[in-house]
């Protein structure tokens, strides 16, 4: 190689680094292994991160539901797999159908009139929400809850931080929602937007009515995150209470747990904020011959448009896990979604009345839940938990980072814990207490 582009070294070749900037030495790492060594290697280091050795009751954006297997065959079929993005209408017909089938659904569960391709995850998908309404309104000032999941507050201020945004954190009240006079004394005619969660990061189902009349009546637009949206097949759509935009994450149809992803992220509006909308829109048509057929009809992005005038720089919509969704929804139907949010909803609700009939565990907020909920302990959680893991149950997720829930955890519980999974962990829980 040297030979045929004139050099005689190595060391030729990498002339235009600086001599002080060259890597005189090997490079720190261990010695080579063979393939059945590296595999070996591999394998052992992946039982570190094997889930399904404990009894989990995780959540906190990240959900354990069972996945039909149909999702599974469909979404691996080549003909899903091989398709990139469909710039070309003509011969990207299923992608393109499909992910119009997935616009429609996240419609029909938000109760909004538009929804785009998807987007990358819902911590994303919050941080577009807050800027979209920033582009809407034309002004700076963001409310943003506390009880909205602490991974995608980071991800705000980190797409916020050059902007020249004031994002304000309103705390909560004793039910584990938005307090009301903290909305009351933050709200002014300067502020574009509140961004909440619902059910929120301690499971708590946020008053999205009230929350939409109050910052509605200062001209700011209302943005709801939903990270568990299994939720919307229970509950009434953010839509219809008064919500303008309506994003998420997508993990919980059909999507396995993954650490890191790649998870899916959706987003819902009002039809008159249509030209603030990130991503890209898929649509229906006819071609010359009268047939129905897909089109991407808008994509407000930067490689459609002058970057001044795009809305995001998203460069892709999560296509295969909006395909695995779609197959997942579609399996389901309404009926069968239903049911399923109702299992989660009942089976976390005897959860909580196991767990807190041990001594000195009790709930530590008011409001409704739905398959979440804070529990708060006698003592550290972070040494239950460790008595706890060393029985095989990873007990719920620590809540010491936030103020006054040094003792607390949220416990969360899907379809896949039957009864006797969550007796076992109100036993073991009321052992280690002892």
């Amino acid at each position: 190689m040297l030979v045929r582009i004139g050099l005689d070294s190595v060391d030729k070749l990498f002339s235009s680094i600086p001599e002080p900037n060259r890597l005189k030495k090997l490079l720190n790492l261990p010695a080579a292994k063979s393939e059945p060594e590296l595999l070996a290697y591999f394998e052992e280091k992946s039982q570190k991160n094997n889930y399904n050795q404990y009894l989990s009751f995780l959540g906190g954006g990240a959900y354990d539901h069972f996945i039909p297997a149909v999702v599974d065959y469909l979404s691996s079929r080549g003909e899903f797999l091989s398709p990139y993005t469909p710039y070309q209408p003509e011969i990207s017909q299923g992608t393109l159908q499909v992910i119009f089938e997935f616009q429609t659904l996240i419609c029909q569960l938000t109760g909004l009139e538009i929804a785009n391709a998807s987007l990358y995850d819902g911590a994303t998908g919050a941080a577009e929400a807050v800027l979209m309404a920033h582009r809407a309104k034309e002004k700076n000032r963001l409310l943003v809850a506390s009880t909205v999941n602490p991974q995608y507050r980071q991800v705000i201020y980190t797409y916020g931080k050059n902007l020249g945004l004031e994002i304000i954190e309103l705390p909560c009240d004793q039910q584990g929602r938005v307090e009301p006079k903290g909305l009351e004394a933050a709200l002014n005619q300067e502020t574009a937007v509140l961004l909440c969660q619902s059910p929120n990061y301690f499971g708590v189902i946020e008053d999205i009515k009230s929350l939409a009349e109050a910052v509605h009546q200062k001209g700011a637009m209302l943005a709801v995150v939903i990270s568990e949206p299994l939720s919307l097949a229970l509950l009434e759509t953010p839509g219809k209470l008064g919500a303008d935009i309506v994003t998420g994450e997508g993990q919980s149809f059909g999507l396995p747990l993954s650490y890191g992803g790649p998870y899916l992220g959706f987003m819902a509006c009002r039809k008159e904020f249509v030209r603030q909308l990130p991503g890209r829109i898929v649509g229906q048509t006819v071609d010359v011959d009268g047939r129905r057929g897909f089109v991407l009809t808008l994509s407000t992005r930067e490689q459609h448009i002058r970057r001044e005038k795009a809305t995001s720089n998203i460069c892709t919509n999560e296509g295969h896990c909006a395909l695995r969704a779609t197959i997942y929804l579609e399996t389901l139907g309404r009926k069968g979604l239903k049911e399923l949010a109702w299992f989660n909803a009942q089976k976390a609700a005897y959860a909580r009345e196991q767990l807190t009939t041990t001594p000195g565990v009790k709930s530590k907020f008011s409001g409704e839940v739905f398959n979440e909920f804070v529990l708060e302990f006698p003592q550290s959680f972070e040494d239950i938990n460790q008595k706890l893991k060393a029985r095989g149950i990873l007990g719920g997720i620590g809540l010491k980072d936030f103020p006054g829930l040094d003792n607390c955890a949220l416990v969360t519980v899907t379809e896949k814990h039957s009864q006797e999974k969550i007796d076992l962990y109100a036993r073991t829980l009321k052992e280690v207490l002892r």
